[in-house]
Protein backbone atom coordinates (compact mmCIF):
# COMPACT_ATOMS: atom_id res chain seq x y z
CA UNK A 1 0.00 0.00 0.00
CA UNK A 2 0.97 3.68 -0.76
CA UNK A 3 1.93 5.64 2.00
CA UNK A 4 -0.59 8.38 2.41
CA UNK A 5 1.69 12.02 2.07
CA UNK A 6 -0.28 15.46 3.40
CA UNK A 7 1.04 18.85 2.88
CA UNK A 8 -0.08 21.94 4.58
CA UNK A 9 1.37 25.38 3.74
CA UNK A 10 1.14 28.61 6.23
CA UNK A 11 1.48 31.86 4.55
CA UNK A 12 3.63 34.08 6.55
CA UNK A 13 1.76 37.51 7.07
CA UNK A 14 0.61 37.58 10.54
CA UNK A 15 0.96 36.13 14.21
CA UNK A 16 -0.82 32.80 14.65
CA UNK A 17 -4.04 33.33 17.43
CA UNK A 18 -6.02 30.62 19.16
CA UNK A 19 -7.96 30.13 16.45
CA UNK A 20 -4.93 28.99 14.11
CA UNK A 21 -4.28 26.64 17.11
CA UNK A 22 -7.27 24.94 18.07
CA UNK A 23 -8.24 24.52 14.30
CA UNK A 24 -4.85 24.11 12.63
CA UNK A 25 -1.95 23.70 13.92
CA UNK A 26 -2.55 21.40 17.06
CA UNK A 27 -4.47 18.78 14.78
CA UNK A 28 -1.34 19.32 12.24
CA UNK A 29 1.17 19.06 15.26
CA UNK A 30 -0.47 15.52 16.42
CA UNK A 31 -0.48 14.49 12.85
CA UNK A 32 3.79 15.25 12.42
CA UNK A 33 3.65 12.74 14.90
CA UNK A 34 1.93 9.59 12.51
CA UNK A 35 4.73 7.72 11.35
CA UNK A 36 2.34 5.73 9.05
CA UNK A 37 2.41 8.56 6.22
CA UNK A 38 4.68 11.71 5.30
CA UNK A 39 3.25 14.85 6.17
CA UNK A 40 5.10 17.86 5.03
CA UNK A 41 4.68 21.50 6.40
CA UNK A 42 6.31 25.11 4.86
CA UNK A 43 6.64 28.60 5.60
CA UNK A 44 4.59 29.94 1.98
CA UNK A 45 6.35 32.85 2.30
CA UNK A 46 6.48 33.40 -1.69
CA UNK A 47 2.42 33.40 -1.51
CA UNK A 48 3.24 36.18 1.56
CA UNK A 49 3.63 38.86 -1.35
CA UNK A 50 0.55 38.71 -3.10
CA UNK A 51 -0.83 39.78 0.67
CA UNK A 52 1.61 42.11 1.80
CA UNK A 53 4.48 44.84 0.27
CA UNK A 54 5.72 45.08 4.14
CA UNK A 55 9.62 43.42 4.02
CA UNK A 56 10.17 43.55 7.94
CA UNK A 57 6.36 42.14 8.24
CA UNK A 58 7.04 39.23 6.38
CA UNK A 59 10.49 38.07 7.97
CA UNK A 60 9.08 38.76 11.43
CA UNK A 61 5.51 36.28 10.26
CA UNK A 62 8.35 34.11 9.42
CA UNK A 63 9.78 33.87 12.61
CA UNK A 64 6.85 34.05 14.64
CA UNK A 65 4.96 31.13 12.58
CA UNK A 66 7.95 28.80 12.32
CA UNK A 67 8.64 29.14 16.34
CA UNK A 68 4.93 29.13 16.68
CA UNK A 69 4.66 25.51 15.06
CA UNK A 70 8.02 24.29 16.76
CA UNK A 71 7.04 25.53 20.54
CA UNK A 72 3.80 23.56 19.94
CA UNK A 73 5.76 20.48 19.96
CA UNK A 74 6.07 19.61 15.79
CA UNK A 75 7.70 16.24 15.38
CA UNK A 76 10.38 17.62 12.87
CA UNK A 77 12.27 14.38 12.86
CA UNK A 78 9.29 12.97 11.28
CA UNK A 79 7.60 15.06 9.29
CA UNK A 80 9.40 17.66 6.74
CA UNK A 81 9.15 21.16 8.17
CA UNK A 82 11.28 24.03 5.51
CA UNK A 83 10.48 27.36 4.01
CA UNK A 84 9.29 27.58 0.39
CA UNK A 85 11.74 30.04 -0.76
CA UNK A 86 14.64 27.48 0.47
CA UNK A 87 13.37 25.11 -2.25
CA UNK A 88 14.46 26.48 -5.72
CA UNK A 89 12.39 23.70 -7.48
CA UNK A 90 9.32 25.39 -6.30
CA UNK A 91 9.64 28.09 -8.51
CA UNK A 92 10.73 26.73 -10.92
CA UNK A 93 7.98 24.38 -11.32
CA UNK A 94 5.49 27.09 -10.86
CA UNK A 95 6.98 28.40 -14.18
CA UNK A 96 6.70 25.03 -16.24
CA UNK A 97 2.96 24.83 -14.76
CA UNK A 98 2.23 28.06 -16.78
CA UNK A 99 2.94 26.29 -19.98
CA UNK A 100 0.08 23.69 -19.57
CA UNK A 101 -2.61 26.73 -17.16
CA UNK A 102 -5.38 27.91 -19.32
CA UNK A 103 -5.96 31.66 -18.55
CA UNK A 104 -9.27 30.95 -18.49
CA UNK A 105 -8.64 28.94 -15.50
CA UNK A 106 -6.98 31.66 -13.78
CA UNK A 107 -9.62 34.02 -14.59
CA UNK A 108 -12.27 31.76 -12.46
CA UNK A 109 -10.16 31.94 -9.41
CA UNK A 110 -12.30 33.25 -6.45
CA UNK A 111 -9.37 35.56 -5.38
CA UNK A 112 -8.88 37.08 -8.32
CA UNK A 113 -12.67 37.83 -9.12
CA UNK A 114 -13.58 39.39 -5.54
CA UNK A 115 -10.37 41.76 -6.52
CA UNK A 116 -12.27 42.38 -9.65
CA UNK A 117 -15.15 43.40 -7.66
CA UNK A 118 -13.80 45.68 -5.69
CA UNK A 119 -12.47 47.37 -8.07
CA UNK A 120 -16.11 47.41 -9.61
CA UNK A 121 -17.17 48.60 -6.47
CA UNK A 122 -15.06 51.43 -6.36
CA UNK A 123 -16.37 52.52 -9.92
CA UNK A 124 -12.71 51.98 -11.38
CA UNK A 125 -12.81 52.03 -14.90
CA UNK A 126 -10.07 49.58 -15.39
CA UNK A 127 -11.33 46.59 -13.50
CA UNK A 128 -7.82 45.12 -12.94
CA UNK A 129 -6.49 48.09 -11.13
CA UNK A 130 -3.84 47.25 -8.17
CA UNK A 131 -3.83 43.55 -9.14
CA UNK A 132 -0.64 41.94 -9.12
CA UNK A 133 0.71 39.03 -10.66
CA UNK A 134 1.66 37.55 -7.55
CA UNK A 135 -2.59 37.36 -6.75
CA UNK A 136 -3.48 36.44 -9.90
CA UNK A 137 -1.10 33.20 -10.14
CA UNK A 138 -1.76 32.16 -6.80
CA UNK A 139 -3.27 29.05 -7.60
CA UNK A 140 -0.29 28.16 -9.82
CA UNK A 141 2.14 28.38 -7.11
CA UNK A 142 0.01 27.04 -4.87
CA UNK A 143 -0.31 23.97 -7.37
CA UNK A 144 3.76 23.82 -7.65
CA UNK A 145 3.68 23.85 -3.64
CA UNK A 146 1.59 20.58 -3.57
CA UNK A 147 2.64 18.62 -6.73
CA UNK A 148 6.20 19.13 -5.79
CA UNK A 149 6.08 16.65 -3.37
CA UNK A 150 3.60 14.45 -4.73
CA UNK A 151 1.23 14.81 -2.08
CA UNK A 152 -1.76 12.93 -2.43
CA UNK A 153 -4.19 14.57 0.56
CA UNK A 154 -3.90 18.15 1.42
CA UNK A 155 -6.10 19.56 4.31
CA UNK A 156 -7.75 22.68 3.94
CA UNK A 157 -10.35 24.87 4.35
CA UNK A 158 -13.46 25.13 2.30
CA UNK A 159 -12.60 28.36 0.78
CA UNK A 160 -9.26 26.89 -0.69
CA UNK A 161 -11.33 23.72 -2.31
CA UNK A 162 -11.33 25.78 -5.82
CA UNK A 163 -7.60 25.91 -5.44
CA UNK A 164 -7.33 22.16 -5.14
CA UNK A 165 -9.51 21.73 -8.02
CA UNK A 166 -7.52 23.96 -10.22
CA UNK A 167 -4.18 22.15 -8.85
CA UNK A 168 -6.04 18.55 -9.99
CA UNK A 169 -6.65 20.47 -13.13
CA UNK A 170 -3.87 22.06 -13.63
CA UNK A 171 -2.02 18.09 -13.00
CA UNK A 172 -4.46 16.35 -14.95
CA UNK A 173 -3.37 18.87 -18.54
CA UNK A 174 0.31 18.60 -18.13
CA UNK A 175 0.14 14.04 -17.71
CA UNK A 176 -2.18 14.62 -20.36
CA UNK A 177 0.33 16.25 -22.44
CA UNK A 178 3.89 14.87 -21.21
CA UNK A 179 2.96 11.67 -19.24
CA UNK A 180 1.89 10.45 -16.29
CA UNK A 181 4.30 11.99 -14.31
CA UNK A 182 2.93 14.50 -11.51
CA UNK A 183 0.20 13.01 -8.69
CA UNK A 184 -3.27 13.91 -8.70
CA UNK A 185 -4.00 15.38 -5.31
CA UNK A 186 -7.57 15.09 -3.45
CA UNK A 187 -8.56 18.08 -0.88
CA UNK A 188 -9.15 16.65 2.35
CA UNK A 189 -12.17 19.31 3.68
CA UNK A 190 -12.87 18.33 7.22
CA UNK A 191 -16.04 19.80 8.16
CA UNK A 192 -15.52 19.23 11.68
CA UNK A 193 -13.06 21.38 11.91
CA UNK A 194 -13.13 23.59 14.76
CA UNK A 195 -12.91 26.81 14.40
CA UNK A 196 -13.63 29.59 17.18
CA UNK A 197 -15.31 33.16 17.41
CA UNK A 198 -13.67 36.09 18.54
CA UNK A 199 -13.68 38.89 20.71
CA UNK A 200 -16.91 40.15 18.78
CA UNK A 201 -18.97 36.80 18.33
CA UNK A 202 -17.64 36.68 14.51
CA UNK A 203 -15.15 33.84 13.31
CA UNK A 204 -11.98 34.85 14.70
CA UNK A 205 -9.93 36.49 12.11
CA UNK A 206 -7.14 38.72 11.27
CA UNK A 207 -9.28 40.39 8.75
CA UNK A 208 -11.99 41.24 11.81
CA UNK A 209 -9.28 42.76 14.61
CA UNK A 210 -10.83 40.11 16.79
CA UNK A 211 -8.16 37.59 17.92
CA UNK A 212 -6.63 36.78 20.75
CA UNK A 213 -2.76 35.63 19.62
CA UNK A 214 -1.82 32.56 20.83
CA UNK A 215 1.53 33.72 22.48
CA UNK A 216 0.63 37.48 23.86
CA UNK A 217 1.77 38.31 27.36
CA UNK A 218 -0.32 37.51 30.36
CA UNK A 219 -1.24 40.72 30.95
CA UNK A 220 -2.74 40.84 27.39
CA UNK A 221 -4.11 37.89 27.13
CA UNK A 222 -6.48 39.07 30.36
CA UNK A 223 -7.24 42.46 28.91
CA UNK A 224 -8.70 40.33 25.54
CA UNK A 225 -10.80 37.91 27.14
CA UNK A 226 -12.16 40.59 29.35
CA UNK A 227 -13.12 42.38 26.07
CA UNK A 228 -15.18 38.92 24.65
CA UNK A 229 -18.60 39.81 24.46
CA UNK A 230 -21.26 38.38 26.37
CA UNK A 231 -25.03 39.05 26.52
CA UNK A 232 -26.54 41.50 29.76
CA UNK A 233 -27.84 38.33 31.70
CA UNK A 234 -27.18 38.62 35.51
CA UNK A 235 -25.20 36.54 38.06
CA UNK A 236 -27.74 34.18 38.90
CA UNK A 237 -29.68 34.31 35.92
CA UNK A 238 -28.70 30.72 33.81
CA UNK A 239 -27.26 30.70 30.96
CA UNK A 240 -27.20 29.24 27.29
CA UNK A 241 -23.95 27.74 26.39
CA UNK A 242 -24.50 27.91 22.83
CA UNK A 243 -23.59 30.99 21.47
CA UNK A 244 -21.31 31.80 24.19
CA UNK A 245 -17.74 32.60 23.54
CA UNK A 246 -16.21 31.98 26.23
CA UNK A 247 -17.80 28.62 26.26
CA UNK A 248 -17.08 27.78 22.98
CA UNK A 249 -13.08 28.57 23.53
CA UNK A 250 -13.32 26.81 26.93
CA UNK A 251 -14.42 23.92 25.32
CA UNK A 252 -11.88 23.70 22.45
CA UNK A 253 -8.88 23.61 25.39
CA UNK A 254 -10.65 21.94 28.55
CA UNK A 255 -11.39 18.18 29.06
CA UNK A 256 -14.75 16.84 29.23
CA UNK A 257 -14.91 16.86 33.28
CA UNK A 258 -13.99 20.30 32.90
CA UNK A 259 -16.44 21.17 29.97
CA UNK A 260 -19.20 19.66 32.02
CA UNK A 261 -18.10 20.87 35.13
CA UNK A 262 -18.58 24.50 33.17
CA UNK A 263 -21.54 23.77 31.91
CA UNK A 264 -23.17 23.53 35.23
CA UNK A 265 -21.79 26.45 36.15
CA UNK A 266 -23.78 28.14 33.15
CA UNK A 267 -27.17 26.50 34.37
CA UNK A 268 -26.85 27.81 37.88
CA UNK A 269 -26.20 31.59 36.67
CA UNK A 270 -22.03 31.81 36.86
CA UNK A 271 -21.38 35.53 36.44
CA UNK A 272 -19.86 36.77 32.95
CA UNK A 273 -17.09 38.92 34.71
CA UNK A 274 -16.35 35.33 36.62
CA UNK A 275 -16.45 33.35 33.87
CA UNK A 276 -14.13 35.37 32.41
CA UNK A 277 -11.37 34.78 34.98
CA UNK A 278 -12.45 31.43 34.79
CA UNK A 279 -11.55 31.35 31.00
CA UNK A 280 -8.35 33.44 31.10
CA UNK A 281 -6.76 31.66 34.32
CA UNK A 282 -7.48 27.95 32.09
CA UNK A 283 -5.64 29.48 28.98
CA UNK A 284 -2.84 31.05 30.82
CA UNK A 285 -1.68 27.56 32.29
CA UNK A 286 -2.65 25.43 29.38
CA UNK A 287 -0.43 27.61 26.58
CA UNK A 288 2.54 28.70 29.50
CA UNK A 289 5.26 26.25 28.81
CA UNK A 290 4.24 26.83 25.07
CA UNK A 291 4.47 30.47 25.39
CA UNK A 292 8.14 29.68 27.23
CA UNK A 293 9.28 27.84 24.55
CA UNK A 294 8.43 29.96 22.02
CA UNK A 295 9.47 33.03 23.57
CA UNK A 296 13.18 31.21 24.13
CA UNK A 297 13.07 30.66 19.92
CA UNK A 298 12.36 34.01 19.56
CA UNK A 299 15.58 34.83 21.56
CA UNK A 300 17.60 32.67 19.45
CA UNK A 301 16.38 32.70 15.91
CA UNK A 302 19.93 30.65 14.82
CA UNK A 303 17.38 27.40 16.28
CA UNK A 304 14.29 28.16 14.28
CA UNK A 305 16.22 28.95 10.93
CA UNK A 306 18.69 25.79 11.92
CA UNK A 307 15.53 23.51 11.86
CA UNK A 308 14.34 25.37 8.67
CA UNK A 309 17.60 24.51 6.95
CA UNK A 310 17.21 20.65 8.11
CA UNK A 311 13.68 20.18 6.54
CA UNK A 312 14.82 22.34 3.34
CA UNK A 313 18.07 19.75 3.00
CA UNK A 314 15.58 16.41 3.25
CA UNK A 315 12.61 17.93 0.78
CA UNK A 316 15.42 18.72 -1.15
CA UNK A 317 16.30 15.16 -1.78
CA UNK A 318 13.21 14.47 -3.22
CA UNK A 319 12.49 17.95 -5.36
CA UNK A 320 15.68 17.96 -6.79
CA UNK A 321 15.37 14.65 -8.81
CA UNK A 322 11.83 15.23 -9.39
CA UNK A 323 12.45 18.43 -11.29
CA UNK A 324 14.90 16.73 -13.25
CA UNK A 325 12.23 14.34 -14.22
CA UNK A 326 9.80 17.06 -14.96
CA UNK A 327 12.42 18.76 -17.52
CA UNK A 328 13.60 15.47 -19.15
CA UNK A 329 9.50 15.04 -20.01
CA UNK A 330 9.05 18.65 -20.89
CA UNK A 331 12.03 18.46 -23.33
CA UNK A 332 14.34 20.12 -20.98
CA UNK A 333 17.49 17.92 -21.57
CA UNK A 334 20.97 18.11 -21.89
CA UNK A 335 22.22 17.79 -25.50
CA UNK A 336 24.82 15.01 -25.47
Amino acid sequence: MTQETYLTGITTTGTPHIGNYVGAIRPAVASSKDQSRNNFYFLADYHSLAKTEEPDRIHRSGLEVAATWLACGLDTDNAYFYRQSDIPEIPELTWILNGVTAKGLMNRAHSYKAQVQANDDRGSSDPDKGIVMALYNYPILMAADILMFKANKVPVGRDQKQHMEMTRDIAQRFNHRYGDILVIPDAEINENTATLSGLDGRKMSKSYDNTIPLFVDEKKLRKLVMKIKTNSLEPGEPKETEGSTLYEIFRAFANDDEVKDVERRYAEGIAWGEMKQLLFEYLKEHIKPMREEYNRLLDDPAIVEEELLKGAERAREISVPYIAEIRHAIGIRQLG
